[in-house]
């Protein structure tokens, strides 16, 4: 993506934090010669190096999984409209603020069945608090995991951009920050935290 040096991140942590938190992500892939996306919760493994989640058989898009093509996941975090009134610099322009993050990688197929359980368990822990597979009559299970496909992606580059009115000036970006506090919408709230943490706008 275009990625200008001040909306860089490339604090790891940072982008696996977003990642987690943000985890239902567009899966984008190129599928005979067009491009293809599907929308879908992942689990972020740190440690591993891996996101990880499951497609529906009858989806296409996984039968390119095997052509050593990298795929594009994008989560996207919070994210709201900048009214140029909010400004002290004359003249200016709206523009949009927002965090995201790109994870490229080489999808594999995950087909041992133990495997794909327990990449299902970890789906299910990462939402659900009261329920688990285990609860799921075998045949029946056995009868969804049929019509799925599990897989995994080995990230190989991360890109993390996070356009909070770096290329303004404090007096700006302090603007901003108050305009959303002030908003009744809760995501446009939730990013001027954002800002407050990234930019250390306290």
């Amino acid at each position: 993506m275009y990625l200008p040096q001040h909306f860089s991140v490339t604090d790891r942590a940072a982008l696996f934090d977003l990642m987690r938190r943000f985890s239902f992500a567009t899966l984008v892939s190129v599928h005979q010669g067009r491009p293809f996306a599907t929308h879908m919760p992942f689990v972020a493994d740190e440690q591993r190096n891996l996101l990880s989640s499951h497609i529906a058989r009858a989806n296409p898009q996984w039968t390119s999984f095997g052509q050593n093509e990298e795929v594009l996941v994008i989560f996207q975090g919070h994210h709201s409209f900048v009214s140029p009134t909010w400004y002290a610099q004359h003249p200016s322009v709206p523009t949009w603020n927002y965090l995201t993050v790109h994870a490229y990688g080489k999808p594999r197929i995950v087909d041992e069945p133990e495997a794909v359980q327990t990449l299902l368990r970890a789906l299910v822990v990462q939402y659900e608090q009261t329920w688990t597979l285990e609860e799921l009559p075998e045949r029946y299970l056995q009868g969804m995991l049929k019509g799925l496909v599990a897989f995994e992606v080995e990230i190989g580059r991360l890109e993390g951009k996070f356009k909070l009115s770096q290329n303004r000036s404090k007096e700006d970006r302090q603007r901003v920050i108050a305009a959303l506090e002030q908003s009744s919408n809760p995501t446009d709230r939730a990013l001027a935290v954002a800002m407050r943490s990234t930019l250390g706008e306290g």
